[in-house]
């Protein structure tokens, strides 16, 4: 009889040690990044990764693999369709894909606002730049053009596409947008062969310290002729704002509304996601285990020595802010299909 009873209460001990296993302990957590290897999507993805791992209980691994296309909305589709929604596959996506939502592409498998938000590792306004070659000197230069300049895009989600098509909107600028470019490397590579003179993109990303960027502003191949952002940067004290270009040119005040529902997109910064689905506690897990990595000392000392910014937003935030997006009245939605040519 001791015998069993010492049996019973040694499997009891060794049950109760397996039911206080962490979920994440022994598994593996695949981060999907919607651009292709070597764009600042990416950077920051592989930044993330491995203190993801570190402040997560059972220290899962965390890999990070990169599904590039269409403006991240193949990854997006990929990963609201067919994910598990487990907590073990989160994406990282480019955040106006709502757009192509908002005005109704048959392209889109997702609904934006029930991805299960994580967080975001930054926030950042963006810019337009072009070759410093070519006649465009200023967006004055570009409303007078009677050849227009071609701008390299991915898809029409993309800050690459849709700042462009914000300037034709609200200041009266034209552009040849050319789409189908993967991801910022090919965009790049596009605009140093001459196949495309500018290129819209973060401003994170231009002033961080990786290439092409690095050496195009150090050699001047490029200048930036807008910015978005309530205030001009410190380190682009010459370049405009939209808002001041707004003024100047007199944009109505719809157009002016349309530009706000556009830019809300630097708000959501570079969005971490979920499937619908996972259970509330995981997302409690992921959403905390985000905020502590991104305030490691570590990888902020590693965010620094590459020069890529972190401004952390949590994902109740982002999950309001997404929800907000997504309910817009029926005549800023009309807007938005004249933008995006829909």
């Amino acid at each position: 009889m001791r015998i069993l009873l010492g049996l019973f209460f040694l499997l009891a001990a060794n049950s109760g040690v397996q039911a206080q296993s962490p979920f994440y302990q022994g598994k593996t957590i695949k981060l999907i990044v919607g651009s292709p290897a070597g764009s600042n999507y990416d950077q920051y993805g592989r930044l993330l990764a491995p203190y993801l791992k570190k402040h997560i209980a059972g220290n899962p691994e965390v890999i990070v693999q990169n599904m590039g296309g269409a403006g991240s909305a193949i990854a997006a589709n990929h990963v609201y369709r067919l994910a598990a929604p487990d907590g073990l596959t989160l994406l990282s996506i480019l955040p106006a894909i709502y757009f192509d939502q908002l005005v109704g592409r048959k392209e889109v498998q997702f609904d934006y606002a029930k991805f299960v938000w994580i967080g975001s590792t930054d926030r950042s306004n963006n810019l337009l730049i072009m070759r410093a070659d070519t006649p465009y000197k200023t967006m004055q230069d570009v409303r007078r053009a009677s050849q227009l300049p071609k701008c390299a895009a991915t898809g029409t989600g993309s800050i690459a596409y849709y700042m462009p098509k914000l300037l034709e909107e609200v200041i009266g600028t034209k552009f040849d947008v050319v789409l189908g470019y993967p991801g910022g490397p090919e965009m790049d590579l596009a605009v140093e062969r001459g196949e495309a003179q500018c290129r819209a993109f973060t401003l994170t990303a231009f002033l961080s310290n990786r290439e092409p960027y690095l050496s195009w502003r150090k050699n001047g191949f490029v200048r930036a002729l807008v910015q978005t952002g309530s205030r001009r940067d410190k380190r682009l004290p010459n370049v405009p704002t939209l808002s001041e270009l707004m003024d100047e040119y007199k944009t109505s005040e719809p157009s002016r509304s349309l530009a706000r529902l556009v830019l809300a997109s630097g708000e959501l910064g570079r969005p971490i996601v979920g499937p619908p689905g996972i259970p509330a506690e995981r997302v409690k897990i992921l959403r905390q285990a985000f905020m502590k990595a991104l305030t490691d000392p570590e990888l902020l000392a590693q965010a620094e020595k590459f020069n890529l910014e972190v401004e952390p937003t949590g994902g109740e935030e982002l999950e309001s802010l997404a929800k907000e997006l997504m309910t817009q009245p029926t005549e800023v939605i009309e807007r938005m299909k004249k933008l995006l040519g829909k």
